[in-house]
């Protein structure tokens, strides 16, 4: 793999582990006084974790 994409990879896996722990530990994040759902971290931990998986396979070839 080339190394900017072995980067980007990992920062995708970095993401979905982050939101992953989010769901786990129900950490309550607030932004500008405005609630951010948990709900929204099972998006956030499946659609990066596709990606980045999609991302290794494709450059694996």
């Amino acid at each position: 793999m080339k190394p900017v994409t072995t980067i980007v990879a990992i920062l995708l896996m970095a993401i979905s582990i982050a939101h992953l722990l989010r769901l786990i530990l129900q950490v309550n994040i607030v932004a500008n006084e405005v609630n951010i759902p948990i709900w929204l971290s099972i998006a956030g931990c499946i659609i990066p974790a596709v990606l980045a998986f999609m991302l290794w396979r494709e450059n694996r070839k």
